[in-house]
């Protein structure tokens, strides 16, 4: 179950970082109330998830596969350009996770 409640947990992480984004300095109410709802979401599900988790598989792996997700989420939402020096970042980061949950054996 906690890796269920990780994957949420990056959902929300995801969420969050957008809809701060899009909320341009919390001016536009939809986007700050979707701001707000993204942070409490992450925060209430990683909790979860690391009740079982170690916390050094888990926070990375949520801050890691979030700020991937917004990087690809920022270019399909917000035209973002995604640069061959951002995949090579990303490569980067999917192999520390993935490095993470092969080492933790959870």
């Amino acid at each position: 179950m906690a890796w269920i409640y990780l994957i949420l947990a990056i959902i929300f992480e995801i969420v969050f970082a957008l809809g701060a984004s899009a909320s341009q300095g919390f001016t536009k109410l939809k986007a700050s109330l979707i701001t707000l709802v993204g942070v409490v979401g992450g925060i209430y599900f990683i909790s979860l998830a690391l009740e079982t988790l170690d916390v050094g598989v888990g926070y990375p792996m949520w801050t890691g596969v979030g700020a991937v997700g917004t990087v690809i989420f920022g270019a399909l939402i917000f035209k973002e350009k995604i640069t061959p020096v951002k995949v090579v970042c990303f490569v980067a980061i999917i192999g520390g996770v993935t490095g993470l949950k092969l080492l933790s054996g959870v």
